[in-house]
């Protein structure tokens, strides 16, 4: 009884509590992923840092030194005075200026990484899911990339970016200390939140962003500790450069003191919601448009810098990132800019967002969405002001809720939004409102989403499907399945030699390999029955054999495996080793079968071992 009190009190919950975490288990596992989050906050802080002086350099060169124009910055950041537009030294330079900007990004990314494209969040929210590696050249070109389009005036955030170079690193990390393809997982997951939790100064909500972004209705709560921690510190990195104050500073303490507001923020909410909607099928409907032009994909986005450089000349508000004028609109300052500003702006923020990133530029889409949000909660209190009664004295509390509610809802991310906008506003008084507006516009947006990467929940991704449906896999490698190298071919050989190969050794197929062992492709049985029994003593192996070839790596779990095995129809997949493509070999091959018979091995074992301890306990309790 006392053996089983233990376990009962003890042992059971610290498993429980240990699984959600996969640093837990034991102290050196745990000491492991504090330096593995420390070393990615570190590169997150250093990488917003460096990522905030391109833009700012960029911004220098293109807006301020060909145009001569400066949009006002966010009082935590710069200058917040308001210049004319046709102030400026050269205004009408201001299309040139964009399409430059958009010709030059499009070259870098085009020519050295495609992948590199559009928002960089989408793009670490589809590698977590598929758990591919990010390639170590990404975060650089999408640093350069983005600070070229924002710096020149394309309408883009900084999120994205900064995500991607701390997710990449995450994912460098994994490959250079070879953890496990569930460990790779939390590393990218970890950095995504740690890059915007640093450049936006909002460690929490960076964190809690980097569980829920991932999918549109569940989290990824085995992300959020290591998330915290790498966050905290990168951070702690970039408030030491840039100071600590929040993005935004509120011209007064917002308190929420007349319940009858709730209703305002009701309509609010209604609004976010559907102008979220907008906004996601705005942004794609441009992206497909682009698509669809056959035209080298480098000249796209100077395209469409081109249009945002004339959309420029009419509203320059809807510009580059856009932050100024959300702090301007959060004071009576709101007053000062004409009527149709304020009602345009939100809808033309999501036209040259599309313009400039749907493109194929660089950039981030979180920043537009939370100054669209922004605007529209401006939008509403300017309309309302002096009509409707017991409205804010001040727009700042549409304003800050507004962004909660727009981005929180159509991000499918409402309680990291809320406190990330929170952290950039250093207000946290306008929460209970803000629930309200973001729970409707939540409940608005459904299914839609900004980023078409995420999964409905944990079970629909690859990452944990048959995780889910089958644990014991998870805990199970490709190293302890795999059968080693029994049978290869020579591209050199024939058909003939090969089938009789094959037929004595009872295989349906086998790699061909060269002189380096490094692997060609793969001959099977079906390859060879595709070749006329008359020209087999001719053909050779290269001429048959299927190149487009499915590999696993030995440290991938049995259950991720079996997901593409499925996905791919086939039976059978090469195992390689080697950190990079150009140096991996192959070691061994992986069947469904290698795969079924140890998962009964392991499973009849383990049963064994159940019923042993339980007949010791029966014993122990007579």
């Amino acid at each position: 009884m006392t053996l089983m009190f233990r376990m009962g009190r003890r042992g059971l919950p610290f498993r429980r509590f240990a699984h959600r975490f996969p640093g837990l288990e034991n102290p050196r596992s745990l000491l492991k992923w504090i330096i593995i989050s420390t070393l990615i906050g570190v590169v997150a802080g250093v990488g917003a840092i460096l990522f905030y002086a391109a833009i700012h350099l960029a911004s220098t060169l293109f807006l301020g030194g060909l145009v001569g124009y400066r949009p006002p910055e966010p009082a935590g950041e710069g200058s917040t005075s308001v210049m004319s537009f046709w102030q400026a030294a050269h205004p009408w330079l201001l299309p040139v200026v964009t399409t430059l900007g958009g010709l030059l990004a499009g070259a870098i990314v085009f020519t050295l990484a495609p992948e590199a494209e559009g928002h960089g969040t989408d793009a670490a929210i589809a590698a977590f899911h598929q758990g591919k590696p990010i390639r170590a050249r990404i975060p650089l070109i999408k640093l350069v990339a983005s600070a070229i389009t924002i710096g020149s005036g394309g309408s883009a955030g900084r999120e994205g970016p900064a995500a991607q170079i701390s997710a990449g690193f995450g994912s460098l990390l994994a490959t250079l200390l070879r953890l496990d393809a569930r460990e790779r997982r939390i590393a990218l997951a970890t950095g995504m939140g740690a890059g915007i939790g640093a450049i936006f100064r909002a460690p929490l909500g960076g964190a809690l962003l980097a569980a829920e972004i991932l999918y549109l209705k569940d989290m990824e709560t085995e992300a959020i500790i290591p998330a915290l921690i790498a966050s905290i510190v990168g951070f702690s990195i970039f408030g030491s450069w840039s100071g600590w104050n929040p993005i935004f500073a509120t011209p007064e303490h917002y308190d929420f003191t007349q319940p009858v507001q709730l209703v305002y923020y009701v309509v609010l909410g209604l609004l976010c919601g559907g102008i979220g909607i907008l906004y996601a099928r705005g942004f794609y409907g441009i992206t497909e448009l682009f698509q669809r032009l056959r035209l080298p994909r480098w000249v796209k986005p100077g395209i469409g810098g081109l249009l945002v450089g004339l959309i420029g000349l009419v509203l320059p508000q809807a510009i580059g990132m856009g932050y100024g004028w959300v702090q301007l609109s959060m004071s009576q300052a709101l007053l000062q800019l004409p009527l149709w500003v304020v009602v345009l702006l939100p809808f033309v923020k999501i036209l040259t967002t599309g313009l400039s990133v749907g493109s194929g530029g660089s950039g981030g889409i979180f920043g537009p969405g939370m100054v669209i949000g922004g605007m529209v909660g401006a939008m509403l209190w300017r309309l309302g002001y002096h009509l409707l009664p017991g409205l804010p004295a001040s727009p700042g509390p549409f304003v800050i809720v507004g962004m909660m509610a727009m981005f929180g809802g159509i991000a499918h991310a409402p309680l990291a939004v809320m406190l990330m906008v929170a952290e950039m506003t250093g207000n946290l008084s306008l929460l209970a409102p803000a629930m309200i507006a973001v729970s409707l516009a939540y409940l608005i947006v459904g299914d839609n989403t900004i980023y078409q990467s995420q999964l409905k929940t944990r079970i629909d991704s690859p990452a944990h499907r048959l995780q889910l449906t089958y644990p014991l896999l998870s805990m199970l490698t490709v190293q302890q399945a795999m059968e080693p190298l029994t049978l290869t071919f020579q591209p050199t050989q024939t058909v003939a030699e090969a089938e009789l190969q094959l037929r004595s050794q009872g295989r349906r197929g086998a790699p061909v390999l060269n002189e380096h062992r490094r692997l060609l492709g793969v001959l099977t049985r079906l390859d060879v029955l595709r070749v006329p029994v008359s020209e087999r003593e001719e053909r050779r192996v290269a001429e048959a054999m299927n190149s487009s070839v499915l590999t696993v790596r030995e440290d991938e779990a049995l259950d991720e495996v079996l997901t593409e095995l499925t996905e791919k129809g086939v039976s059978w997949a090469p195992v390689v080793a080697g950190a990079l493509p150009t140096e991996q070999q192959v070691i061994g091959v992986l069947s469904v079968a290698h795969i079924t018979r140890l998962y009964r091995k392991v499973a009849s074992e383990n049963t064994r071992s159940l019923s042993l301890s339980s007949t010791m306990h029966t014993s122990e309790i007579s």
